[in-house]
């Protein structure tokens, strides 16, 4: 016999599960059912004083444009221990990680944003690898037109209108998503 036509094909056939309702791939050798399910982003609006961190990205996509310090959660971490951690990763600051600032469902590409408010808990910082640059900038001097996407703008407008407040529910998308070219 051949080992490679013996061999299991994994999730191959796309069809409705039994019990189910959305067509999933399927593995018809195993039953293996291939769920895919949103990636969750998690990062900060970071403040030092009145300033606001921000990082020119390295990396696709929307290189060379701001954003605030945001990525991929990672397996086993808190939500806020991954925010601080990207903050180190693209930014090179240390943060105490604060109140859930956003939520923002992003359906059209499958991802889940938790933005957290953070403060520095010292001056330093300096661009990591996937950051060209990082800037400490007032608010006046946010480069609106050259932020690499949406939900950079609703977090850091939503950190703005809740400024001195403590009690607020975060706030989710204020528009509908579209994608940016």
């Amino acid at each position: 016999m051949d080992d490679v036509t013996e061999a299991p094909r994994g999730p191959v056939v796309e069809r409705v599960p039994e019990g189910d309702e959305r067509p999933r791939m399927v593995c018809d050798d195993c039953g293996f059912i291939n769920y895919e399910n949103p990636k969750i982003i998690v990062g900060a609006v970071v403040t030092w004083g009145d300033k606001y961190l921000l990082a020119r990205r390295a990396i696709e996509p929307r290189k060379g444009f701001w954003t605030i310090p945001a990525g991929f959660m990672e397996l086993n971490e808190s939500a806020e221990a991954g925010a601080a951690r990207e903050v180190m990763e693209e930014a090179q600051a240390e943060v105490e990680v604060g109140a859930l600032l956003g939520v923002y469902s992003l359906h059209h590409i499958n991802q889940v944003h938790l933005i957290y408010r953070a403060e520095m808990t010292g001056p330093a910082h300096g661009a990591g690898y996937e950051s060209q640059e990082v800037a400490l900038v007032d608010w006046a001097d946010i480069p609106w037109s050259d932020l690499a996407f949406p939900s950079v703008r609703w977090a850091l407008e939503a950190h703005h209108r809740h400024r001195g407040e403590t009690n607020f529910a975060p706030e989710t998308c204020p528009e509908i998503p579209h994608r940016i070219e």
